[in-house]
């Protein structure tokens, strides 16, 4: 859904529609004494089969199923069979893509899950830019590195009250979200856009004004990956990544945002599956089963009491460290993370191995029924804290009430015109001028340059909204598939332009590899990045190089210009770079990151809007 900008007034106006947002679907993240007493009966009348499952999540995938599907008997039995404590919701794929499903299919299948379990469950997301990462229609928002480049907490503590007051209302309570990874190092091909920043106080402030939002709203929160994935070259979906940082920098750079959310009172940390020498020197023992990381460092030095959750446990960066079946690997993981200090397990490739597994160990006495009933309790006073003691369900009603409120998608847009960051404008191009009924026309080539054919969705909104602004302007799809076929055309549509708007869409992407990064990439593939590179070299200073996403990729560029960053690749995104490009609206963004060898971290130049009837 796009913003219809008639009538809307940048900034202020937006923000305090928003602010002044009256209502709110469930009461702030509180455990009463209430909650704290059912919790402590629930646990007693538990059996140890049921507290081992209280520790476990798995995948619930949002779609229309029938009671009786093959689909949704499985979710049922997982529930009876292992007593789960929880899912995690998201939607089907296909190969990259997401399936994104409607927000009350969400809220009928987490009401239909409540009711088959025994005990509350805790029903989880990964919504780092809110709903609408999982679900058509939902307000909207720009990646976290947008909010730095916007340099206004405010923003951030907005984003966490509208993304709870969503989640509640589709039956979600707590957020994987936000991310506290300092993303210092321009390779890492897994953090980038969806971290604040590169400066640790600017993302600790992000972070913890998130935090805030979201208790006000009833969503519980989780900084992630810890102790820091920022500063890694690796995807760990698909390798074991490695921090390489002495404890000296991991103190003054990576644990400064944790040390803050954990001040903040931060629900959950969730621990990455990475190899932290300087604080565990053991090659074949991740973060994330590390007892010297979680026991010692999270819960002792730091003083964590609150969940501890493991990142995935399907992703190659953990599952490469232990051998054997697919159900031996999980239940090796899943043993050894709840020894070092985890309290929940998540996304196991097989379910039943790390059930079992957990189950084994504590019949054996290899991890005591004490230390599992400290996990369970913490879990259970985390659904007491979100009211799951008294309700467990939702109004389906609400939902239409809740989710796209327009002063909240407006906020949305606001965020994404607002994070816009001009790094560079050597010869004053910004802004473009509208192409005139009469006199000289002015010819535009648009060249969007994505890794999936066609572009992603902001990529078409950006060619959409380019045409209705330049109905003549050329518009050229280039991905990895086509780039070396119509090279010829698209450099021949820009040698006669007389402006080439250039759009490289690159956006974190879970094992997403391209030729010699098979670790992971976040940049375009070889054949578009050869085609963009062309593309400067011969259209010079009439070419606007804009980032969609990605701050880092005009730094493999040589002779840009003028260059523009979004951070995102959303569609507000879309909607905020296309008004910025023909000076619909003032342009203030910061850069949050340093691009190297190009600008430094807070560069930015600022334009203002111009007046309507000259662009007329």
């Amino acid at each position: 859904m796009q913003i219809n900008r008639k009538g809307l007034k940048f900034g202020s106006l937006l923000l305090a529609a928003a602010v002044a947002s009256p209502c709110i679907a469930a009461p702030p993240v509180h455990l009463d004494p209430a909650g704290e007493q059912w919790a402590a009966e629930t646990l007693r009348a538990m059996t140890v089969e049921e507290k081992v499952g209280q520790m476990v999540m798995v995948w619930a995938k949002v779609q229309f199923m029938n009671e009786n599907s093959p689909e949704y008997v499985r979710l049922h039995e997982e529930i009876e069979k292992y007593h789960l404590g929880g899912f995690g919701v998201t939607v089907p794929t296909d190969g990259p893509l997401l399936i994104e499903s409607e927000p009350l299919e969400a809220a009928a299948l987490t009401n239909r899950l409540q009711r088959d379990s025994k005990y509350p469950l805790i029903i989880a997301a990964d919504f780092e830019r809110g709903l609408s990462m999982r679900l058509i229609g939902a307000t909207a928002f720009p990646a976290a590195m947008a909010f730095g480049a916007a340099q206004d907490t405010e923003l951030a503590r907005n984003f966490g009250r509208i993304t709870a007051l969503e989640s509640r209302a589709i039956g979600v309570h707590w957020n994987w979200f936000p991310v506290a990874d300092v993303n210092s190092n321009p390779a890492n091909p897994i953090i980038d856009t969806r971290s604040f920043g590169e400066d640790p106080a600017r993302v600790s402030a992000m972070a913890t004004a998130y935090i805030e939002g979201a208790h006000e709203g009833g969503l519980l929160t989780t900084v992630k990956h810890f102790p820091g994935h920022g500063d890694t070259d690796s995807d760990s979906h698909l390798a074991l990544a490695r921090v390489t940082a002495n404890m000296e920098r991991l103190r003054s750079v990576e644990l400064v945002p944790f040390r803050d959310a954990i001040a903040a009172g931060v629900d959950s940390v969730m621990v990455g599956h990475l190899l932290v020498p300087a604080i565990d020197p053991d090659p074949n023992r991740p973060a994330s089963v590390s007892p010297l990381v979680i026991t010692d460092l999270l819960k002792g030095q730091l003083g964590f009491s609150g969940v501890v959750v493991t990142d995935a446990l399907d992703m190659a960066g953990l599952m490469s460290v232990f051998s054997g079946t697919d159900a031996e690997i999980s239940s090796a993981e899943a043993v050894a993370a709840v020894k070092a200090g985890s309290d929940m397990i998540i996304i196991p490739s097989d379910l039943d191995g790390a059930y079992r597994g957990l189950l084994e160990a504590v019949k054996r006495g290899e991890i005591s029924q004490v230390r599992i009933d400290e996990s369970v309790l913490k879990l259970l006073r985390m659904k007491a804290s979100v009211g799951l003691n008294q309700n467990r369900f939702v109004d389906l009603a609400e939902v239409q009430k809740q989710v796209a409120r327009p002063e909240n998608m407006a906020f949305a847009q606001s965020v994404a015109d607002r994070a816009v960051t001009l790094v560079s404008d050597v010869t004053k191009q910004i802004p473009l001028e509208r192409p005139r009924a009469t006199g000289a026309q002015q010819s535009i080539a648009a060249v969007i340059f994505s890794d999936r054919p066609g572009g992603s969705d902001g990529a078409r909104a950006f060619a959409a909204e380019l045409s209705e602004r330049a109905p003549e302007a050329s518009v050229f799809f280039i991905d990895a598939t086509n780039a070396n076929a119509i090279s010829a055309s698209v450099l021949n549509a820009v040698q006669g332009a007389t402006k080439v708007i250039a759009v490289a869409e690159a956006v974190p992407n879970p094992r997403r590899t391209t030729k010699g990064h098979t670790d992971g990439s976040v940049s375009l593939d070889s054949g578009p990045m050869q085609l963009l590179s062309e593309i400067v070299k011969i259209a010079g200073t009439k070419t606007v190089v804009v980032a969609f996403g990605n701050p880092y990729t005009g730094a493999s560029i040589p002779g840009i210009q003028t260059y523009l960053c979004t951070f995102s690749n959303t569609t507000v995104s879309a909607s905020g770079v296309t008004a910025a490009l023909f000076g619909e609206i003032p342009i203030h963004g910061r850069l949050p990151v340093s691009i190297p060898g190009f600008a430094a971290r807070g560069s930015g130049l600022d334009r203002s809007a111009v007046e309507k009837h000259s662009q007329q």
